[in-house]
């Protein structure tokens, strides 16, 4: 269906959004690319974890589209990580770019089907072979959401998942990988990505954050998201969705970019509903994923690259 735009949208050419073809993989091999993982392994909070900090390593880039050799996506590592202490003790995993490493740090939050989905990870890796050190945190302690639940427990299960234990678990997530920049030596800050249900507690954890630690972020249709908390958002925030979203509207998307500005824009693909960017569910959603995932990129990329 392609990109369309709000009353307040710039509007965006489609030939400018062309991704690079391989995003999504085809459908029947949508993860092969996780399959091919060098090196997966657990460790802990204590255990060094390197990030590369060799600038002439950096992606080469245009405005338009960010250039990597596929060659790259074979050298990303999996990290599989158990961070914080005590109650404070959650999941994770580290995609970390090997190759290309260009320094920059992403906290990617997930739906609601959690941290270890393959959907989910699979987004993950990808924006790794881009580059970047991405930190996916177990956002529901070991209880996400499953589709052989009935649906009618949904609201239960939502209940369930305390907001502020929530939150702590980001800012656990959040101090680990500062923590790991400062001791590397990189003075970047931080970007963030969230789906859904993520996308959504994007907005709460900016408007927390107040520009301390995060540079920008992208929301994927975020859902229940805090009006209140948008004034308080520092940075410029890339909203994308579809029209055809019921769980996250056009029309609050708008009045979201109004209020933070700081450069914030808002992105809607005609005739697309809910989790399309990283679930896509027919060809013409590949097409609409892959101009979506292009958008983030560059995005990503001028963000904590160029104006790092």
């Amino acid at each position: 269906m392609g990109l369309a735009s709000t009353t307040t949208t710039t509007l965006l050419s489609a030939s400018l959004c062309t991704a690079r073809r391989g995003f999504p993989p085809p459908r029947q091999t949508r993860h092969h690319h996780f399959r091919s993982l060098s090196t997966f392994r657990k460790c802990n909070l204590n255990q060094q974890i390197s990030l590369g900090k060799n600038r002439a390593e950096r992606v080469r880039c245009s405005v338009v589209e960010v250039e990597v050799e596929d060659e790259a996506c074979e050298l990303v590592n999996g990290v599989e990580l158990s961070i914080g202490e005590g109650d404070d003790n959650i999941q994770a995993y580290l995609f970390k770019a090997v190759k290309n490493n260009n320094g920059a740090g992403v906290l990617l939050l997930s739906d609601i089907f959690g941290f270890q989905d393959s959907a989910t990870r699979d987004f993950a890796y990808q924006v790794a072979c881009h580059g970047y050190n991405v930190l996916v945190p177990d956002l529901f302690r070991g209880d996400p959401w499953a589709k052989s639940r009935p649906k009618t427990m949904f609201e239960q299960w939502l209940a369930s998942q305390d907001p502020q234990r929530v939150a702590n678990d980001i800012a656990t997530s959040t101090k680990w990988i500062v923590d790991e920049f400062t001791a590397a030596g990189i003075s970047n800050k931080l970007g963030i990505i969230g789906f859904c249900f993520g996308g959504g507690r994007v907005i709460d954890v900016l408007a927390a954050d107040q520009g301390a630690c995060f540079s920008t972020a992208v929301s994927f249709y975020g859902t229940r998201m805090d009006a209140a908390a948008a004034s308080k958002i520092k940075v410029p925030v890339l909203f994308i969705s579809g029209d055809n979203d019921p769980l996250c509207p056009v029309s609050v998307l708008s009045e979201f970019e109004k209020i933070i500005g700081k450069g914030s824009k808002v992105v809607i693909f005609k005739g697309r509903g809910h989790a399309f960017a990283h679930r896509p569910g027919s060809l013409e959603e590949d097409e609409d994923a892959e101009q979506a995932f292009t958008l983030m990129r560059n995005w990503l990329h001028d963000g904590l690259v160029v104006n790092s």
